[in-house]
């Protein structure tokens, strides 16, 4: 989710989650890293990502890259098209940067199943600032996915891990939170929409070419 700001209840702490302009999804950034943040309303976040087709070593240094970010800005999971990547590829670690256990990367991943019990519960993005919103999703999801060694996988995820995942998901299809939220929590979006709108405006930014002026954003 971009900042993706997700709120998690009882066992859960506050975390928040992180323009197809090249296809190795890199950019000078800030604090070393070559990735950085996309941000709303760069285009690509609303762009369909395409199937990624390579599977090698480079790419885990590319998924390196991306959990060096998403625990810069204390996420739990981002997408390729977050970071101007525009292929079908997210991250995510629901245990947090001191558990680096939970590390998954999921490729060219697809939904086979939903569940019927369904669960709100308060999600923000990366790539949106100081946006939230309670989204209902299903709490549980039959997943199918590469990993980093090409090998199919097929898995059920629950509570927080299907919710991230489908949060992640959605971006692949250039789908963000925003989407799900009701009426009036889509109405008091709008005005901080419109100052990121300006915003990007007044950069004259083109896709994947950087953060708002709004460093050390958490």
């Amino acid at each position: 989710m971009d900042r993706l700001l997700f709120l998690r209840n009882s066992w859960r702490e506050s975390a928040s989650f992180a323009s197809e302009s090249s296809d190795e999804g890199v950019f000078p950034g800030p604090g070393g890293y070559l990735m950085q943040l996309v941000y709303y309303p760069d285009p690509i976040l609303l762009k369909t990502a395409r199937p990624l087709e390579r599977i090698d070593g480079g790419l885990r240094e590319k998924t390196a890259e991306m959990f060096e970010l998403m625990y810069c800005e204390s996420g739990v999971g981002l997408a390729a098209p977050q970071v101007g990547w525009g292929v079908r590829l997210f991250i995510f670690n629901c245990l947090g940067e001191e558990d680096r256990s939970g590390e998954r990367v999921f490729i060219n991943p697809r939904i086979l199943g939903r569940g019927e019990d369904y669960l709100v519960e308060e999600e923000g993005c990366l790539s949106i600032p100081e946006v939230k919103g309670k989204v209902s999703r299903p709490d549980e999801i039959l997943a199918e996915f590469q990993d980093l060694s090409g090998e199919m996988r097929r898995e059920e995820l629950c509570d927080i891990e299907s919710r991230v995942f489908q949060h992640e998901f959605d971006h692949l299809n250039g789908v963000l939170f925003l989407r799900h939220l009701n009426t009036t929590e889509k109405l008091v979006a709008k005005k901080m929409l419109r100052e990121l709108e300006k915003e990007y405006s007044e950069r004259g930014e083109t896709a994947g070419s950087g953060p708002p002026g709004r460093s050390g954003d958490s």
